[in-house]
Order: C-alpha cells, then sequence, then structure tokens
C-alpha cells in the first residue's frame, strides 16, 4: 500500500511540474462552441430593440392574444417586439397554418421566436419555397420550424443560403444532410457560397498534396462536412497553418489525414499555439520523447485538441482515483472522458469487485454502448457458477 501510496504521489508531482510548463489557458472549447452559436442569427437591423418612452402595439399584442400566445413569455424574453410598428402576426399564422400546423404549434413557434411576425409573408414564402427544396415534403417542414423556428425565420441571408443550398446538392450532400445543416449549424449558409467554394478547394487541395487519392477526394470531403459543417467557418488561411503546424511536428503525410479523419475537422478550430500548448503539457506529464510522444496523440488525439484547463482537470481526475500515470499512458483514449463519466463507471466496476488500479483501463474505454458491454461481460463472469469436472455427480434414482 505505501508503495502505491508513492507512486501516486510521485503522478502528482509530475502532473504540478507539467502545470508549471504552461501559462495562459488554451482553447475552451465551449466559449468557441458559444461563439459559432452566436453568429448563427443577427440582430434584425432594421428593427429597433429601444423600448424606452414607447408604448407597446396594441394590435400585436391583440393578434397574439387571438392565438393564444404567452404574451408574458414575450415580455420577458423579446419584449421589444411587442413595440414595432409593423408587424404580420395574421400572415405569418396563416402561412404556417397552411403548411399544416395547429393552433398549439403556431403559439409555440412564435413564443419561442415571436421576431416571425416581424417577417413579410413574401420572406417567409420565399423561405418556404428554398426549404422544400430538401425537405421531403410540407410535414417534415413544418416539423423542422417547429423544433428550429429560429432558422427558418431568419431571411436576412434568403440569397446566399440559395446558393449555398445550390452548391452543397453539386457537391453531392445529400438532402437530409443539407437540412441538418440548416437547422443546426445555419450560419455557414450566412457565408457567401464563393467564401465555402474557396474553403472546400483548399481542403481539396490539401487532401491531395498529403497523398490522398482523386477517387477517395469526394467521399472524404463530404464525410469531413457532414461530421463537422463549421469548418467552413474558418479561413483557408487558418488551415494551411494548422496542417504546416502538424507537417513540422514531424506528422507524416499520411499521419496528418489520419489526423484529420479522427478529429473530424474539429483540427481547424484551433490554432497552432493551442496545439503547442496541449502537446509540451502532455509531453511532461508522461515524461515522453518528441516521437513517443507523437505516437500517443495518433492513438488518442484528444491530447491535441484539448486544451491544458481540460487535459489538466481530467488527468487530476483519474489521479484522485488511484490510477497511475502509466496507466494513462498504456490507454490514453481515457482522456476523452470527462472525470463525471470516469468515477461513474469506476464506481459501477468497484460494485462487482474489479479493481481498476491493478487492472486495465481499457474497461472505462469507448461510448456509453461500449462501456455496458465491457461491464456485462464482467458481471456475468463474476456471477457463472463455478464447475468442478471432478466433483462426484448425483443421480436421483
Amino acid at each position: 500500500m505505501l508503495r502505491g501510496v508513492a507512486h501516486s504521489a510521485k503522478d502528482t508531482f509530475t502532473l504540478l511540474l507539467a502545470r508549471s510548463q504552461y501559462c495562459n489557458p488554451g482553447l475552451n472549447f465551449s466559449s468557441l462552441w458559444a461563439e459559432v452559436t452566436n453568429r448563427s442569427v443577427l440582430p434584425h437591423s432594421h428593427y429597433t430593440t429601444d423600448t424606452r418612452s414607447r408604448e407597446e402595439n396594441k394590435k400585436i399584442i391583440e393578434s397574439l392574444y387571438r392565438l393564444s400566445v404567452d404574451i408574458k413569455k414575450i415580455r420577458r424574453l423579446k419584449a421589444w417586439v411587442l413595440f414595432q410598428d409593423v408587424a404580420y402576426v395574421k400572415e405569418i399564422a396563416n402561412i404556417l397554418r397552411e403548411m399544416g400546423a395547429d393552433e398549439t404549434m403556431i403559439a409555440s413557434i412564435l413564443e419561442r421566436w415571436p421576431e416571425a411576425i416581424l417577417c413579410s409573408p413574401a420572406e417567409i414564402n420565399s423561405q418556404r419555397a428554398l426549404w422544400q427544396l430538401v425537405c421531403q415534403d410540407e410535414k417534415q417542414l413544418i416539423k423542422l420550424i417547429e423544433q428550429f423556428p429560429e432558422s427558418f425565420f431568419t431571411t436576412e441571408y434568403h440569397e446566399n443560403q440559395k446558393a449555398n443550398i445550390l452548391f452543397f446538392q453539386e457537391l453531392g450532400l445529400k438532402n437530409n444532410i443539407i437540412t441538418r445543416f440548416l437547422t443546426s449549424a445555419p450560419s455557414i449558409f450566412y457565408n457567401p457560397v464563393e467564401k465555402n467554394k474557396h474553403t472546400i478547394k483548399t481542403l481539396q487541395r490539401n487532401y491531395l498534396s498529403l497523398g490522398g487519392s482523386d477517387a477517395n477526394m469526394k467521399i472524404w470531403i463530404l464525410k469531413l462536412l457532414s461530421q463537422n459543417p463549421f469548418i467552413l467557418l474558418n479561413t483557408s488561411t487558418a488551415v494551411q497553418k494548422n496542417l504546416e503546424f502538424l507537417q513540422k511536428n514531424d506528422f507524416t503525410n499520411h499521419e496528418v489525414l489520419q489526423l484529420l479523419s479522427k478529429l473530424k475537422g474539429f483540427i481547424f478550430q484551433l490554432t497552432p499555439t493551442t496545439m503547442q500548448k496541449s502537446m509540451l503539457f502532455s509531453k511532461n506529464v508522461f515524461k515522453c520523447s518528441d516521437q513517443e510522444l507523437k505516437q500517443l496523440v495518433l492513438k488518442c488525439p484528444a491530447l491535441l485538441y484539448y486544451s491544458v484547463p481540460i487535459l489538466e482537470e481530467r488527468f487530476e481526475g483519474l489521479l484522485k482515483e488511484g490510477i497511475s500515470v502509466e496507466q494513462i499512458r498504456e490507454t490514453p483514449m481515457v482522456l476523452e472522458l470527462t472525470t463525471q463519466i470516469v468515477q461513474y463507471r469506476i464506481k459501477k466496476l468497484s460494485a462487482l469487485g474489479y479493481n481498476i488500479k491493478s487492472g486495465t483501463l481499457e474497461t472505462l474505454n469507448g461510448t456509453k454502448k461500449d462501456f455496458e458491454v465491457s461491464y456485462g461481460k464482467i458481471q456475468s463472469k463474476k456471477e457463472r457458477p463455478m464447475f468442478n469436472p471432478v466433483a462426484p455427480i448425483n443421480i436421483e434414482d
């Protein structure tokens, strides 16, 4: 036991030493995601949000009231909408009815995105026709509007949306993927189509320069886009710099392609500086050479794309559970799991008598489904009765 305590103390010291090797936190993915999300909808420049010394538009209030819309909710979240001089409450409600929405659905849509009533009927009909290019039917369309009203009623970029939808179709993306982009990554449609085309060409050029084949290029690009459409928000310069960083750190062309596939394009949302800090932190924790670090990164790309604070938190969480740095080094993929998930899984395994300190960390790895399979095998093995082949067999007369 004393040896285990000393080993744990040594690992903790190693982690603290690595912590001292960096300054300024690396990329914070939660803030990045928030920034990307915030780009999806820009304020209506021709509307005012200033409600001082003004009165609510009674016609808007009455029209919304007839539709059973929760006025208090709008006052609390988007009060400025109720002060506009011009609104199209009845017209927008009628268009939604034409598409198959019932009264409850209409009220829900307008409560969650009241700005919809500030769009003209012509604008909404144009959006309706545009989204029908990729929706199976109006039943699917109205369901998407109900779930993502913000995406549908942002009409300022209609022409860019149209050009990008046509471009994505020409590129070979299926309509169900494009509808997913429209709802979950609407900001990529606000880019001028030429910008998106340029980014795609940069990716194609780099794929070929890294040794990819013409035959597989289309499949590779479509898979990359499907996994992470936000790569289109990056500049071609940022893409180039990140790829050059990996090559300067002795990753071969084949290995760079391997990382791009494993990282699903998220590498383009990093910077050389943040990647360098994360790699330096891991190198100091594992006390390994550059070549050994490279192999660890290829095995577990999390060492490259997670910021230092995240890596530090996860290392500390594992060490507190009595897991050694050497165990983590043998199975670095465990760093892809949050500390909460690790603690939950260790608790479940401990209940079965499994000692994670002396066993392999492979049992902790993978998705929830992967873990349940591993857990089930350990559980069934424990519950299986021992069979003694030489024990006498009692046969009843």
